[in-house]
């Protein structure tokens, strides 16, 4: 277990991720749902993420049914703000936003304190539980100045107030989360995507201010929503069909781990989990299958030779940090 920032919270190094439960794309069925959940807490997984914006709040009434009855004080849980669910009498489905549920709901951007505190609470009725341990405001992106305005002091009250244990920030890029470790006291900071073996953004900037600082840093997407999981034709990066030069490298990085004697999902997770700033590797999980071997992945080593080939073949840059050597 690591400790986020200067907080007492502390995750696992391996995390569960559980958009995926709340229809990520396609149903997944209760029992899949639960099941998968269960496996991630018999590989001693502790640290599960979860958000409204997932299955219009499918995935926190799924994870909080699924972790009902475990110790409260033995697990840490996250959810997240700036997405408020309003009921809506629409028809049809979510997949637009890419969820297989009924449209029930609409989301509402909303980073007042006022939003925010509605927001987690309404959280809190759907997971079953009297508190979360950390709080992201969600893909602000397009909202930064309300944010930093009113987003940020209303987590900063909450955790004064102790109702939360640590406050950040999530996204899909690295350049705002650089501004939230400078020029806030995040405690973490959750970057998907930007910083995997296709993708190192997250390299120049936000990881060497996170490790200067002190802020822990949480990263998700380490397979590039599955380019990294299964490199072949058809296969998605960052949530669209991969191109053709991406589906290239990637296929060159599975051919140097095959000749390594590794897989590319282990080399993916461990190339995240190395960098000293990285608290967590927040992994997505469908199925029990999945989740184990994503915690086998996670547990091989790989060996030293693979890494210096991706840097001496310009497919991994030299300041990239990589896992303690494994000969």
């Amino acid at each position: 277990m690591k400790r986020l920032g200067g907080s007492a919270v502390q995750v696992s190094e391996l995390a569960f991720g559980a958009g995926t439960i709340g229809n990520l794309y396609t149903e997944v069925g209760e029992q899949q749902a639960y099941e998968a959940v269960d496996a991630a807490w018999q590989r001693g997984i502790r640290y599960f993420d979860t958000a409204p914006h997932y299955g219009l709040g499918l995935s926190e009434r799924r994870l909080g049914a699924a972790l009902r009855g475990r110790p409260r004080a033995q697990y840490t849980i996250s959810t997240k703000v700036g997405r408020r669910l309003e009921p809506s009498d629409g028809d049809g489905d979510d997949l637009g936003n890419g969820f297989a549920v009924p449209a029930t709901h609409r989301r509402v951007w909303d980073f007042s304190e006022d939003g925010i505190r509605r927001t987690l609470e309404a959280s809190l009725e759907r997971l079953g539980l009297d508190r979360v341990d950390i709080v992201y405001l969600h893909d602000p992106d397009d909202h930064a100045e309300w944010a930093f305005r009113e987003g940020y002091p209303a987590l900063e009250k909450l955790r004064s107030e102790g109702v939360v244990g640590a406050i950040g920030a999530g996204m899909n890029q690295a350049q705002m989360l650089t501004r939230f470790v400078h020029d806030t006291d995040v405690d973490v900071v959750l970057c998907a995507g930007r910083y995997t073996l296709l993708d190192q953004g997250a390299l120049t900037e936000l990881l060497p201010a996170a490790e200067a600082r002190g802020t822990s840093v949480v990263i998700g997407g380490a397979f590039n929503s599955g380019l990294l999981a299964d490199p072949k034709p058809g296969a998605t990066y960052n949530y669209a069909a991969a191109s053709p030069e991406l589906l290239h490298r990637a296929l060159r990085l599975k051919s140097v781990a095959d000749r390594h004697g590794t897989t590319l999902r282990a080399a993916a997770l461990a190339f995240c989990a190395a960098h000293p700033a990285v608290a967590s590797v927040l992994v997505g999980a469908r199925s029990a299958h999945e989740v184990v071997d994503c915690a086998h992945q996670f547990a091989a080593p790989v060996p030293a030779a693979f890494w210096q080939e991706l840097r001496d073949t310009g497919l991994l840059p030299p300041d990239a940090p990589v896992p303690a050597e494994e000969s």
